[in-house]
């Protein structure tokens, strides 16, 4: 089992930047990759960023250039950091864990971003 709690949603102006996290605890070695997903109202819970257990990192292309995905050295924190934050950011976003093969997954309780002027 993987528990993970995010936190650092919130209200933001357009153009401006939050930072959430994730903080995974229980079985964090049987990781294989950490991602952000979100979901706006109405649409599919999409991918918005992934880190796998070497580092590589995969971003959706709406957020290229403007997120960064991050974790500590203990691999037990994942940071998804959100600059030039426009409307159509606005979702629940929610932190993944991918353990195991097959692949189980994990979910955070997910945190409100709302990017409003």
């Amino acid at each position: 089992q993987v528990q993970l709690v995010e936190s650092g949603g919130g209200l933001v102006q357009p153009g401006g930047s939050l930072r959430l996290s994730c903080a995974a605890s229980g079985r964090i070695f049987e990781i294989n990759a950490m991602g952000w997903y979100r979901q706006a109202p109405g649409k599919q819970r999409e991918l918005v960023a992934s880190i796998s257990r070497g580092g590589s990192t995969n971003y959706a292309d709406s957020v290229k250039g403007r997120f960064t995905i991050s974790r500590t050295n203990a691999k037990d924190t994942v940071y998804l950091q959100m600059n030039s934050l426009k409307p159509d950011d606005t979702a629940v976003y929610y932190c993944n864990a991918a353990v195991g093969n097959p692949r189980l997954d994990f979910w955070g309780q997910g945190t409100q971003v709302t990017v409003s002027s």
